[in-house]
């Protein structure tokens, strides 16, 4: 009876655990509606419209081109959206994260096709790839052999990654203008023409200043008032489509036929073709959705698509053709869209609960340009910018004050130089489909390389999906003049920052290496290095992970003292979402003990929240001593030589020891934990405590080495920055030049600095002036 009891218990509990489960994917499914389907909830606004905008195709009596955009948007919806994004590509995910350039980090996570500087530390934060590795050799081993073989291949690979970048930056200029001027167009059935024309515009501009001018509270703030709007909007019209279908044409059905795509193409020939880059529009937001990835779980997102936004959005595509198929007499072809179809007496509401689901859409894709901002400024792809997190709780929930006023200059300019949605909509349309490209692209590779499935699987993907991507591209693309030139044109110069400023960083990374201080020339210094040692900390920032970097040798051959505990620190952003803390430092020491000279790497991933200095301060100096108890033992020779493979002589540090910093003395019997404290020494303003447990055996020398740390901390940090200038090396090619010289140090000196000099006390800081000859 006992262990029936307890059976009962546990399936019980099993039971409870697996509610509670479900219904924090409920719950998450729920929120989701309000963050990641804003962009594609409000597509039904503008897709009609689009399609038959311009003289492309005409609505004619026998509704043969109604009937084939509504069976295009179906099956692009079905097909794209529903099985490329919500069933496979959202299995993509880089610990947890999505978008881009997340699958470019997984790729080279898996693959020796790295090009960011130091990011050989990734293979030991993802040991348990190298399971992975050793599956599927034959089919995968000759697909990363090849691009582990040609560096052109990692710098096209790397350009790729770059380009579906640069685009989701130009959606998130274009989404908020065509998604705002959409829902604001419905003011032209409610009220004359001479005051339309005057007011549309006016308004939606005072929308979009409004909608940046707030991003500085962040999404957190109306995050509770997103997913009831965006509910309230699919219910809207999920039941105005369904009205229309029972009104107007019940057997609207027939047209989700795939024949119907057929008798639509053969009909309007060339005019169908070029009116498929309205039709695209459809899936605009899948991408973010993707991207959007890391704030909620795969299934959740699943479940939210599959139950609420698609059976809303295909009733009201559906709805839409019911209404347009029975009706001929529309003043222009520009009239057709979404507020013909909604009954008159209900047009006003449905215009208020429109813009606001174009506000809360545009929110979406303005977060994500924010994230993937962040995501290549910390894998050294972007300028250095200002990065303020306007959560507490969600890492993605960021601001970037310089991207966003520059997002909302450029989203004017183009709502103000276009003013009509039939161009805004072509130059949103490349921008949605070259991301698609590039994303169907790199996802067979990780179909290959990182799920080592048959390349046939992957190679099937890649002609399936991107046959129908070319499809549209091309479509869109024939709409160069007609406003497609936008994205291309942003994109370009987004991508020629992001390449400077890549390159530049690779040569100065290449020049550290190159003129680094061997271990030989500091142990013929002796253990005063040669100069006179002063009491405190000296934390020298360096992108090296090995040898010592040239700013040292500069710095000691100009000044006469240090300090008696010097720390090179190295901080890595690693292409990894998130490093655990157990993982993060990495601590070893340069020369002999006497030396007092330690060597610290510090990795963050791209999503990782670096912490302010006085709270980094004490963790660090933590690391360090727990550093010097654990291997006081094992080093018996007092000696470890510094090579050039970091990784095999510095130290992973879980947790350190804790350090008790306060102005008074403590109470040694409050504690469990005896001190190491210093002997006759006059008082401190501040007062540094190592709390060892008394377990720990400490010799003698691990405890004066214990405490001379603890005296330097006591003592004060420094901060000893390099503040480098770049210049191309004299018999440089002409274009070096002007890369390195004028736009590389034009790029540097109006970016900021690396975010944790951002939070170095400047009473504490000296920089050190160097020229970089490159």
């Amino acid at each position: 009876m006992d262990l029936e009891a307890a059976g009962g218990a546990a399936a019980a509990q099993g039971k409870r655990w697996r509610g509670e489960s479900w219904r924090a994917t409920l719950l998450l499914a729920y929120q989701s509606l309000g963050v990641v389907y804003g962009d594609v909830a409000t597509s039904p606004l503008y897709v009609y419209k689009s399609a038959f905008a311009g003289d492309d195709i005409k609505h004619s009596a026998g509704n043969e081109e109604i009937y084939g955009v509504l069976s295009f948007v179906f099956w692009t919806l079905t097909l794209i959206t529903l099985v490329k994004y919500v069933l496979i590509v959202l299995r993509a995910d880089d610990g947890g994260e999505g978008g881009t350039f997340a699958l470019y980090s997984l790729i080279c996570r898996h693959v020796r096709a790295g090009l960011l500087p130091g990011g050989g530390t990734r293979d030991e934060l993802m040991e348990e790839e190298k399971v992975t590795r050793r599956r599927g050799e034959r089919p995968v081993s000759r697909v990363r052999s090849v691009l582990e073989k040609y560096r052109v291949l990692q710098r096209l690979l790397l350009l790729f990654a770059l380009l579906g970048t640069c685009m989701v930056i130009g959606d998130g200029v274009l989404t908020p203008a065509v998604s705002v001027f959409s829902a604001v167009s419905g003011l032209e059935l409610s009220m004359e023409k001479e005051q339309h024309k005057y007011i549309e515009l006016p308004v939606a501009c005072a929308i979009l200043i409004c909608l940046f001018a707030l991003q500085h509270y962040g999404t957190h703030k109306v995050g509770f008032l997103f997913a009831p709007i965006v509910c309230i909007w699919l219910l809207c019209i999920s039941a105005i489509g369904l009205y229309n279908i029972i009104h107007w044409d019940h057997h609207v059905y027939r047209a989700l036929s795939p024949y119907y795509m057929y008798q639509f193409l053969k009909k309007t020939q060339t005019g169908g073709w070029m009116s498929l880059g309205g039709i695209l529009l459809c899936v605009t937001g899948s991408e973010a959705m993707y991207a959007d990835l890391g704030h909620f779980s795969q299934s959740s997102i699943q479940i939210a698509f599959i139950s609420v936004v698609y059976p809303a959005l295909v009733l009201a595509y559906m709805g839409q053709a019911a209404f347009i198929s029975q009706h001929h007499n529309f003043e222009s072809s520009y009239h057709i869209g979404f507020y013909v179809s909604v009954p008159e007496s209900l047009r006003w509401p449905v215009l208020v609960i429109a813009i606001l689901a174009a506000v809360v859409g545009s929110q979406a894709i303005i977060t994500g340009t924010f994230s993937i901002i962040k995501q290549c400024s910390s894998l050294s792809c972007f300028p250095g910018v200002k990065i303020v997190h306007t959560s507490s709780t969600v890492h993605g929930q960021i601001y970037i004050p310089e991207i966003n006023w520059m997002l909302m200059v450029l989203c004017l300019a183009v709502t103000i130089g276009f003013r009509d949605t039939k161009h805004l909509a072509n130059a949103q349309g490349l921008a949605v489909i070259t991301v698609m490209l590039v994303t169907t692209c790199l996802m067979s590779l990780v179909i290959v390389l990182c799920w080592n499935k048959n390349i046939f699987l992957a190679i099937g993907f890649l002609l399936f999906f991107g046959t129908i991507e070319v499809l549209y591209f091309s479509a869109s693309l024939v709409k160069f003049h007609e406003g497609a030139w936008v994205p291309i044109t942003l994109s370009f110069i987004f991508m020629v920052v992001m390449c400077v400023w890549h390159y530049g960083t690779i040569k100065k990374y290449e020049f550290d290496v190159q003129n680094k201080v061997s271990v030989n020339w500091l142990l013929n210094l002796g253990p005063s290095l040669g100069i006179v040692r002063v009491r405190g900390i000296g934390l020298i920032h360096t992108e090296l992970m090995s040898g010592i970097p040239a700013i040292f040798s500069h710095f000691v051959t100009n000044l006469p003292a240090f300090h008696q505990v010097l720390v090179f620190l190295c901080v890595k952003s690693v292409p990894v979402p998130h490093v655990q803390p157990e993982e993060r430092f990495l601590v070893g020491r340069i020369g002999p003990k006497e030396y007092r000279l330690y060597r610290v790497i510090v990795r963050y991933g791209y999503r990782d929240v670096q912490k302010d200095d006085l709270e980094f301060e004490k963790e660090l100096v933590s690391n360090i001593a727990e550093f010097i108890r654990s291997t006081g033992e094992c080093d018996k020779n007092g000696f470890v030589e510094d090579t050039d493979k970091p990784s095999d002589k510095l130290s992973p540090i879980s947790t350190g020891i804790p350090l008790w910093e306060e102005d008074g003395d403590l109470d040694a019997s409050a504690s469990p934990h005896k001190e190491i404290d210093p002997q006759n020494i006059a008082p401190k303003r501040k007062k540094a405590r190592f709390m060892i447990p008394k377990s720990a055996q400490v010799d003698s020398e691990v405890r004066r080495e214990l405490q001379e740390l603890m005296d330097a901390r006591e003592a004060g940090m420094s901060f000893i920055l390099g503040h480098s200038y770049m210049k191309a090396k004299s018999g440089s090619s002409f274009i070096k030049r002007i890369v390195i010289n004028f736009f590389y140090e034009f790029l540097r000196k109006n970016s900021r600095g690396p975010s944790y000099a951002a939070n170095i006390p400047h009473a504490s800081t000296l920089e050190v002036g160097m020229v970089y000859q490159v």
